[in-house]
């Protein structure tokens, strides 16, 4: 009985087994049979990206910087490559313009704000206002003084990335041994002429020697970009050319007085003489101040060894008043730039301006308002000390020689430190010069 009985329940759970894996067996066959004969679609190939040849000008440590930017950039946009070409300044602009010339220029490349004029001028870069709409680039996002450097007939003609002046850097240490720092390590500097002279004097009493007071080249540009910083200090002062830009008018009062004082520096050995290489001087703890561009924030940091301290050059006259200018992003004239070349040089134009505190590293003041209110920028160190210069910053006059006319006066300023002639002179000469320059 007890056999029959687990017979049958065993015939019955096979039954029942069966019933329930009957319609999943059924569901595989099918589902095999309807893929037995069908191929997988291939995935079509990748689009290659935009390619955007890019010439800067930098050399050393902007451009480890600016390396970074772009490197950062690519790993975001797998649809647009960047890439950067560097040159020396010394003959970027000649390659630049040769290349334009000959139709092989760069996609995109940095010009400085004051070589803007011939550039603009001479039809080898676009406007870019219709470029900058269609890539969602908003002008009014920008520091005013900086963006009116980029406009030309009421039309832009680069993306300014920043403006970047010359600033006061200080060795802590030299400073605190001659009681010239104040309780939040800030330098202690006296008013006027007087007062600047007084606390580079007692630089040099107490410093140890072979100690600069102050380092700044006996050759080059520093001392014009000095002068002409103190020049745009001074009520009634920072002419350059008259009202029509036909003549050189910085032959004056305002100027002789600005050109004497920085000469004085240099004879009273308070600049001592035939530095080559200030930016290495300071650096190597040999000089307790220097006056160069904020480009050497981000190397000077770097040395632990460096009691780092950073100002805007002082206002030894009527109101603040320094030499800048801005790195800009210009498109130059190509024929056959295709519309898509267009836009991604605009979207990384407008990338670079966004992400400007990268590019802040180096130094520079970000032309972004944004950026530079941002608690990204204002947490870096030194930078907020000196971001509001770039509301007092005395541009070169607009001219398509400037570059050339900069090149007689620090030939003039170089023969004055030098003891060949004196400030009146080299004023004199230089205006003379520039104004025959002028008539050609």
């Amino acid at each position: 009985m007890r056999d029959s009985e687990g017979w049958r329940f065993a015939e019955r759970y096979k039954l029942v087994a069966l019933s329930l894996w009957q319609p999943v067996l059924l569901l595989a066959l099918v589902l095999s049979g309807c893929g037995a004969g069908q191929k997988e679609e291939p995935v079509p190939p990748a689009a290659p990206p935009v390619t955007l040849e890019y010439w800067t000008p930098f050399s050393g440590g902007d451009n480890i910087f600016m390396t970074g930017l772009v490197e950062q950039f690519n790993a975001e946009h797998q649809e647009i490559r960047v890439d950067q070409i560097n040159s020396r300044l010394d003959d970027y602009y000649s390659r630049l313009r040769t290349a334009i010339l000959s139709g092989n220029a760069p996609d995109l490349a940095i010009i400085h704000a004051t070589n803007l004029p011939q550039f603009v001028q001479n039809g080898y870069i676009e406007s870019l206002d219709g470029l900058a709409a269609d890539a969602g680039l908003d002008w009014e996002q920008f520091n005013a003084k900086i963006a009116g450097s980029t406009v030309y007939a009421g039309a832009h003609y680069a993306v300014p990335l920043d403006t970047h002046t010359l600033v006061l850097y200080y060795n802590k240490k030299y400073l605190r041994e001659a009681g010239l720092l104040d309780a939040a390590d800030k330098p202690l500097i006296g008013r006027g002429e007087q007062g600047f002279t007084a606390f580079l004097q007692k630089l040099k009493d107490a410093a140890p020697p072979g100690v600069a007071p102050l380092a700044l080249p006996s050759t080059r540009i520093d001392s014009v970009w000095l002068w002409w910083s103190l020049y745009n200090q001074m009520q009634g002062g920072g002419d350059f050319y008259n009202s029509e830009g036909t003549q050189a008018v910085f032959n004056n009062k305002h100027s002789l007085q600005a050109l004497e004082f920085v000469n004085s520096l240099y004879q009273q050995k308070l600049i001592p003489p035939h530095i080559n290489d200030a930016f290495k001087l300071f650096y190597d703890g040999e000089a307790a101040t220097l006056i160069t561009g904020v480009w050497g924030t981000g190397a000077f940091e770097k040395d632990e060894q460096l009691e780092l301290g950073v100002v805007p050059v002082p206002v030894i006259y009527d109101h603040p008043g320094v030499w800048g200018d801005s790195h800009t992003l210009a498109i130059p004239a190509k024929s056959g730039l295709s519309a898509e070349k267009r836009r991604a040089a605009m979207i990384f134009a407008r990338w670079a301006v966004e992400h400007g505190v990268m590019w802040a590293e180096a130094g520079h003041v970000p032309s972004s308002l944004k950026v530079v209110r941002s608690e990204a920028y204002t947490v870096l160190k030194f930078r907020s000390d000196y971001a509001a210069a770039a509301s007092s910053v005395a541009y070169w006059p607009r001219n398509v020689k400037q570059w050339s006319i900069n090149e007689e006066i620090i030939r003039q300023f170089e023969k004055m430190i030098y003891k060949e002639q004196t400030p009146q002179q080299a004023l004199a000469r230089a205006v003379d010069s520039i104004n025959l320059q002028l008539k050609k």
